[in-house]
Formats: C-alpha cells, sequence, structure tokens
C-alpha cells in the first residue's frame, strides 16, 4: 500500500468524480459531514482485519464467501422483522453451502449501509415530467417531489446503519444464528414441500452431527477461529458492506489507527510493516462498482488508501491490462485478504470475458477472491415494464462462471446474490424474479413486487441457488462429477430449466 504521506482521505477530491451528487447547499454539507467525522466508527479495525484474514482463507480455497442482501436499503425497512428474516436467510443459505461444500462460509450481508445507487442519467422522466433520478435513502426522496439531495440524508444513513448493525448484534448474540436450532430461520413461508424437505434433511443430519461431537467431547475449530472469541458478531462471523459510492460520506468516516498486532497479509516481506493505517469505519467491506472504477478516477483513488479489504466490479467492458492496472493501484504489495473480484458479465457475454480476466490475474501474480454475481448483467423489462431477472439466466452465468473457472486452473469463491427474506402478512415472498422451482410467471410479478431498485431473489429462489451450487461442490468433493457443472446443476433441479430471456 501506498505509504500514508502519500495518500490521506481527502486525496480522491482532486480527481474526477463519477456518480457525483451535487448539493444545492453547500454550507449544510459541510455541517453534516463535519458531524459525522465526529462520531464513532460504526466497525472496528479488528473486525475489519478478521474478515481480510477470512478473504484470504476465501483466495487459498479454503473458505467460501457469500454476499448477499438487498441492492439498496431504505430506511423504513429499518424493522426487526425484515433484518430477522434477511439474516435468517443468509445464515439458511450459509447452512446449506457448508453442508454441501464442507468448507467455512464468510457471511457479508449488503445491510447497515447499502442506501445508494448509481445511475445511468442524472434525470429521468416520471408520467411527463422529468425529475432528478432517485439515488438511493442518502440522497434523496422516491417520492418525484423530493429530489432535491439533502445533506440531512447522509447524518440519517448514519443511524440507520448503526441502528442496523446494533440490532444484527444483539440478534446474533442471542443465540437466532445457534446450529442447535436452525428451524428458527423463518422456513415457515417456504411453499415448496421439496425444499423443505431438503433443508430437514439437512437439519437432522447436523443434529445427529452435533450430538455425537457433544458425545465425544469435540469443540469449535479453534484454526478458523482465529483471534478468539465467538466471532465479530456472536456465534458466527458477519460482516457488513456497501458500495463506497458517497466518498464524501466514506470520508467522514475514515479513521488513522494502529494496526492490531496480530494481523499479517503481506507477501512482501522486504518492506517495513506498517504500525498504522486508515479504516473505513463504515463497514467492514465495501466495494468499487462498475461505473466508478475509473483508473484516474477520484473512487480508486480513495480505495487505495484505506485498509479494509475490497471488492471491484468486474464487467464486460473491461479490458484484460486494466483490471492488472487496477489491481497495482489498490493493490501493490500484493496482500492476502485485500481483493475481492466480482464478476458481473451476463450471461451472454461470460464466454468472451472472463477467460481472459483470470489468465491476466494469474500472470500478474495478484492474490484475488473470485466472486460471481450473475444478477447485474441479467436484468430485463417484463412485457409489463417492471424490471425483473429470469432464475435460469442467473443459473446460466453461474453454471458458466464454475465451468470457466475449473477450465482456467481457478476457482470460484463466492457469490454476490440481490436477495430477501421479506415477507408480507400472509406469509408470501417477493415475486419480483421471474421461474425458480416456484416457477413464478410474469402475471404474478406485480402481486408482490416491493423493491424500489432492483429485482430480487425471494427466499425460494434464494434456497433453489443455495442448493444448486451446494450439491455441485458435494459432487466435487466426492469426485462424482462426470459432466458439465451446468448438466450437473441443471440435474439436480429436477430436469426443470427456466428458458433464458
Amino acid at each position: 500500500m501506498a505509504p500514508d504521506n502519500a495518500w490521506l482521505p481527502s486525496s480522491w477530491r482532486s480527481k474526477p468524480v463519477a456518480q457525483d451528487v451535487k448539493y444545492p447547499d453547500t454550507e449544510k454539507l459541510s455541517k453534516v459531514l463535519n458531524k459525522i467525522s465526529s462520531l464513532p466508527p460504526i466497525v472496528t479495525p479488528s473486525e475489519i482485519e478478521r474478515l481480510r484474514y477470512q478473504i484470504g482463507l476465501v483466495q487459498r480455497n479454503e473458505a467460501f464467501l457469500l454476499h448477499a442482501g438487498d441492492c439498496a436499503e431504505s430506511f423504513d425497512a429499518c424493522t426487526h422483522e425484515n433484518i430477522s428474516a434477511k439474516i435468517g436467510l443468509i445464515l439458511s443459505f450459509s447452512l446449506i453451502l457448508i453442508w454441501g461444500a464442507r468448507l467455512p462460509v464468510v457471511r457479508i450481508g449488503r445491510i447497515a449501509g447499502q442506501y445508494a445507487k448509481p445511475r445511468s442519467s442524472s434525470y429521468e422522466k416520471i408520467g411527463d415530467r422529468e425529475v432528478l433520478s432517485f439515488r438511493g435513502d442518502n440522497v434523496n426522496g422516491l417520492d418525484p417531489d423530493d429530489r432535491t439531495p439533502d445533506p440531512e440524508r447522509l447524518l440519517r444513513a448514519y443511524f440507520h446503519s448503526t441502528t442496523t448493525l446494533n440490532y444484527l448484534r444483539g440478534l446474533l448474540t442471542s443465540g437466532f444464528a445457534s446450529l442447535h436450532h436452525p428451524r428458527d430461520w423463518s422456513l415457515t413461508h417456504v411453499r415448496s414441500a421439496s425444499l423443505r424437505r431438503e433443508f430437514e434433511t439437512i437439519v437432522d443430519g447436523l443434529s445427529d452431527a452435533l450430538d455425537f461431537s457433544h458425545t465425544i467431547g469435540v469443540e469449535s475449530t479453534a484454526s478458523y477461529e482465529k483471534g478468539g472469541g465467538h466471532g465479530t458478531l456472536g456465534e458466527v462471523d458477519f460482516y457488513t458492506s456497501h458500495e463506497g459510492l458517497m466518498l464524501n460520506y466514506e470520508e467522514a468516516l475514515t479513521r488513522e489507527f494502529p494496526i492490531p498486532s496480530s494481523s499479517s497479509t503481506r507477501t512482501n516481506a522486504s518492506k517495513p510493516a506498517p504500525t498504522k493505517a486508515f479504516y473505513n469505519t463504515s463497514a467492514h467491506f465495501i466495494w468499487i462498482g462498475d461505473r466508478t472504477r475509473q483508473l484516474t478516477g477520484a473512487h480508486v483513488e480513495y480505495f487505495r488508501g484505506i485498509r479494509n479489504p475490497i471488492g471491484i466490479k468486474v464487467g464486460p467492458s473491461m479490458a484484460d491490462e486494466e483490471l492488472v492496472r487496477l489491481l497495482d493501484i489498490v493493490n501493490p504489495d500484493k496482500e492476502y485478504g485485500r481483493v475481492t473480484l466480482i464478476t458481473r458479465y451476463g450471461a451472454r457475454k461470460i464466454e468472451d470475458h472472463l477467460a481472459g480476466h483470470i489468465f491476466a490475474v494469474q500472470q500478474s501474480g495478484h492474490p484475488v477472491a473470485w466472486i460471481c454475481d450473475p444478477m447485474h448483467g441479467n436484468t430485463l423489462a417484463s412485457s409489463s415494464g417492471l424490471k425483473t431477472r429470469n432464475f435460469g439466466t442467473i443459473i446460466d452465468e453461474l453454471t458458466s462462471c464454475l465451468r470457466i473457472h475449473a477450465a482456467c486452473d481457478s476457482r470460484l469463491g463466492g457469490v454476490s446474490l440481490e436477495f430477501t427474506g421479506e415477507f408480507n402478512e400472509e406469509g408470501f415472498s417477493v415475486t419480483e424474479c421471474l421461474g425458480g422451482s416456484m416457477e413464478l410467471s410474469e402475471d404474478e410479478l406485480g402481486l408482490r413486487y416491493q423493491s424500489f431498485c432492483d429485482p430480487r431473489l425471494n427466499f425460494e429462489q434464494s434456497l433453489d441457488v443455495a442448493f444448486l451450487v451446494s450439491n455441485y461442490f458435494k459432487k466435487e468433493r466426492r469426485g462424482a462429477i462426470n459432466d458439465t457443472a451446468n448438466d450437473v446443476l441443471y440435474a439436480e433441479l429436477g430436469g426443470v430449466r427456466t428458458p433464458t430471456a
């Protein structure tokens, strides 16, 4: 990493800012940012260092990364029901993965700060009116009459983030995540009898394993629990993340701290290890979006100086050599646990780009975790005009990713999904993505379409994906894969494949 005297949290201000927000009241903005800069950190350096260590395990193929949650959080969704449902789904998904892959799962939620969203245009048309685009709850309102960027929303974002994380911590330290009662993770609204049976099979097997372990006196795996205790948030480790889009907000929450003495992820031993570093304390993990990854831009300048593990969205417009140059900038010392590449090409474009990106990174010697985002490149408009995604297309990209990594002597290290555990009073999940084992049709999209941003997989569709990935890794672990990854995974769906749109 660059020496401290070559970088400050404000260094980005000298670079062009993509997706910048123009505030009419700059004096008010300065007052709000000064207030945020004096407030306590939301997360701590020791938690961030723990995540760096665990992402290093993912890079060494010793763990699997699950990055999941909402496309964009809303302030109104900060309720105990929504948070509990989201965490319950993440825990259920990770349990299914662990059971099949026999690997620890690093859980990173898109939660407690994912309030901003990039837009392709500064304006949008609503009816006969052209108004400023909705940029997320920390910028302006969804109501067309509330589109003026308001700095006070940044302060509200801070407090909604801390409220969410506070409840999350309490939830997980109170036994919610205990493997002794995973049935508490809200499966009551899953309509698919086959999914419920599969999950119950895992729970029964887990109960037997726990009983056996208790009988012979086996404790938890100490090697994975580096740092001691019960983990960052209780009985399981759980980390928060968001896109680092609003750089003035991120700067206000960037603080310099001593690096915990037990931390070591460097591969270049010729340089003296730093004793202090700048940490972004708004979240454990933040990422650079596909629209803000310009090599000479403000976002890359900011990200190169923080010690947090970071994600980089990699799309079809990223050239091979550009990707390596970007890695050289944000991780010049090639430290483990530092960079996660989140690929999002689209099912039709992955064949043209992923292998080249893998080869370029392999040749560069940069350690990275490869994560597949099969959502963002596969958004389409339904006949009614609603944004949606086709489950079959999502699976197409995911399985192509598995196959291409295997062919390139690489390995997929995780998935990044937009999903939600939300359900209404009648126990029905959202209806935003087509297909899955529930065979959701276009006519049903409007029943419970609740996203104000991008369409999300619902609880059932998310478990469909979890079992597909888990069963693939189970077969791989047993040496039972004799066909392409696509055929293996689709076979696990019982031969039911939603046609690619």
